[in-house]
């Protein structure tokens, strides 16, 4: 397998670390003598007059209501008073006294952020970019109207840098990845820096809705340059922002879920040679990424040297470990280990449950599942449908059909639980093995109602079933219908 460094994105372009510079326009839009008079009437009412009266005298004397123009310059004067500014905002949009502009709404969205009202400011956000739609959003050339507007108005109403984290979160929140990675790259072409957990979020919505490969090109170009900056400040004193374990482990655990071991190790030693510590949940997800592949000596290692660096050993950690035992059919190794979780205060969860049933079910301990599916129950825990589906494969691989259709019944009815359609056919065929076509066509009619359409192994199943009893004919009918079926199967394809 190729290693990450080796593949090359030609979607991210080389990054040179940007010289400070904040092209923000500080001008003020030049004002008619009758806004001014507009503006500072409405400022006066909205400062000095009672909070019952205000409104209703600003209605009277502007029935005509405001052009966005002075909306923007009202709501700047009310900037130290950021709650009256958006009061008076929604009272403008509440009683359409205003047709708002791009430049207005940026504007009650800086003077929020600069009075620390984030939701507010957020929810803001979120109402431009549906009420100002581009007319296009595909490709990353493409930038978010409201960036631009953000920009023109940021210096002039004394506004915070996290605006601009709060519109790249609320892209994210849209689905609108690629804009929010032009935003940010437009910043820090500029010398200006979103926050490292916005970062992080960037990061991974594009590991998980784009590619894990794309994902950490980004993050090679958001960081390039800036190793071993201390507390993030540049020779020159100019902030940066530099990776910290919640980046490496985004990036980490988007390449496990692809199954690709040796980019989880690489981006582990670039975590160490930045001399970034790894928390509990990085070495979770390493020991994860070797119990996967069934490299149990290396998730050992792992899990001791957790030990080592004093990190707890919190659920997930316990989990990860038994269910990679319970994998390679080390069930014993893993009840050792459920053991000690329960000295050291953690209670087993629905998923520790799951892996020993899981493994007992492996090498064919049954008997030992289904007490563990009892203290599961007991404690409170729903089965998933594969676990469901795991023990009745075990019952029925011990010719313990009726023991599988009454632990099917009860899992369906206790747990309201929908199981695998696989669930269905090994008790089917046990049945019609034991020459009980009834309880067979009784539980085939269960199937159906769950949306499990018969296939060939079910078909088989009951014509195997009626040959054994001397029941050609109706076994004749039965293959005519199967073959009559994949006929029609074939024709839809």
């Amino acid at each position: 397998m190729p290693s990450i460094s080796s593949i090359t994105k030609n979607t991210i372009p080389h990054f040179t670390p940007p010289k400070l510079s904040l092209p923000f326009s500080s001008s003020t839009p030049s004002l008619l003598p009758e806004d001014k008079t507009v503006i500072s009437t409405a400022v006066t009412i909205l400062k000095h007059h009672r909070s019952k009266s205000r409104w209703t005298h600003l209605r009277s004397l502007f029935p005509a209501g405001f052009t966005p123009t002075q909306v923007s310059q009202i709501t700047l004067q009310l900037r130290n008073n950021p709650h009256l500014a958006l009061n008076y905002f929604n009272f403008t949009v509440q009683h359409s006294l205003c047709a708002h502009s791009l430049h207005s709404y940026c504007t009650i969205i800086h003077v929020l952020a600069r009075g620390r009202q984030k939701c507010e400011a957020q929810r803001m956000i979120q109402c431009v970019l549906g009420k100002f739609r581009e007319a296009h959003l595909v490709g990353f050339s493409k930038k978010p109207k409201i960036f631009e507007g953000l920009m023109r108005t940021y210096r002039a109403c004394d506004s915070a840098p996290f605006v601009f984290d709060l519109l790249v979160l609320s892209l994210l929140q849209a689905k609108r990845i690629d804009q929010a990675v032009e935003v940010e790259r437009m910043l820090r072409s500029k010398g200006m820096f979103l926050k490292i957990s916005t970062c992080n979020d960037l990061i991974k919505n594009v590991c998980k809705l784009n590619d894990c490969f794309v994902g950490y090109d980004l993050y090679k170009e958001i960081f390039r340059g800036f190793e071993g900056l201390e507390g993030g400040f540049s020779g020159k004193g100019v902030r940066v922002v530099v990776p910290n374990v919640h980046t490496f482990n985004v990036i980490m655990i988007g390449f496990y879920r692809e199954g690709l071991v040796e980019n989880v190790e690489e981006v582990w030693e670039e975590m160490v040679r930045r001399g970034c510590e790894g928390n509990s949940y990085s070495y979770s997800v390493l020991m994860a990424v070797y119990c996967e592949v069934e490299r149990m000596v290396d998730a050992l290692r792992v899990w001791e040297e957790m030990g080592r660096k004093g990190l707890e050993r919190d659920l997930v950690a316990y989990n990860t470990i038994i269910g990679g035992f319970c994998k390679v059919g080390e069930v014993k190794r893993a009840e050792e280990f459920f053991g000690q979780m329960e000295l050291n205060g953690f209670n087993g969860s629905c998923v520790t449950y799951e892996h020993l049933i899981s493994g007992y079910c492996k090498i064919g301990d049954v008997d030992s599942a289904l007490l563990l599916y009892k203290g599961m129950c007991r404690k409170g825990f729903r089965p998933e449908s594969f676990t469901v589906d795991e023990v009745i494969n075990g019952l029925c691989g011990k010719n313990r059909v009726s023991e599988a259709l009454e632990y099917l019944t009860v899992a369906v009815k206790k747990h309201d639980i929908v199981p695998k359609g696989t669930s269905y056919e090994f008790v089917i065929k046990g049945l019609c093995q034991e020459g009980r076509m009834e309880d067979g066509l009784k539980l085939q009619a269960d199937m159906v109602g769950k949306g499990y359409e018969p296939n060939s192994e079910v078909y088989n199943a009951f014509i195997e079933g009626y040959m054994k009893q001397g029941n050609e004919d109706r076994a004749r009918k039965l293959r005519k219908e199967m073959v009559e079926i994949q006929e029609q199967q074939e024709a839809i394809r």
